[in-house]
């Protein structure tokens, strides 16, 4: 059988604690994933699924340009962006920077640190349609708009903070808050899409 393996860009960011969560929600799947670090456009080889966790989005551009990863991130048919991650995701993205770039996968409008400084990051008990979850936002964008084939997951006083989109063989599911702080909850879902359990 085909070895199961899950990256998680290691630039910056949460990375230790995404391969945690990964590893515990393909635990309590039952399932036998190996989660390994990316920082290589070698190690994008034989991915079946990418996890792109947060921290500062045009500096996430800028490596991944550096080494090369760009365009071959956006054939990895499985894609799981959180914060900084549903950045990269984006088709259209408000406030970048100079030459910041995203990889133009998921249909959705986003505002990158629409949520203020890290000062004014905040959690919050929210409901999703996978179960309730403490959500963490750390200098957070906001989802601005969502097309049409985009599916909500999750909402804050109205505002999308967690979808997903499905296009022909390419899975991406985008997430504003921090789901790997708090629970195994998205990161299992995540799992199940990508192996179609």
């Amino acid at each position: 059988m085909k070895s199961r393996k899950i990256g998680v860009l290691a630039f910056h960011g949460d990375v230790i604690e995404h391969i945690e969560v990964t590893q515990r929600a393909a635990k309590n799947l039952h399932i036998d994933i190996e989660v390994v670090s990316v920082r290589t456009k070698e190690s994008l080889q034989n991915l079946d699924a990418l996890i792109i966790p947060g921290g500062e989005s045009t500096t996430l551009h800028k490596l991944c340009e550096r080494e090369g990863m760009w365009e071959k991130m956006k054939k990895i048919k499985n894609i799981f962006g959180t914060c900084a991650g549903a950045i990269m995701l984006a088709k259209v993205i408000h406030h970048k920077t100079l030459g910041q770039k995203t990889l133009e996968l998921m249909d959705i409008e986003i505002d990158r640190n629409a949520y203020g400084r890290q000062t004014e990051s905040f959690d919050k008990d929210v409901k999703t349609s996978l179960g309730n979850i403490h959500a963490v936002f750390i200098r957070a964008p906001r989802i601005k708009r969502v097309g049409k084939e985009v599916k909500i997951l999750a909402r804050n006083e109205g505002e999308t903070i967690a979808c997903e989109q499905k296009i022909g063989n390419y899975y991406y599911l985008a997430a504003c808050f921090h789901p790997e702080l708090s629970s195994t909850l998205f990161h299992e879902y995540f799992i199940k899409k990508v192996y179609q359990m």
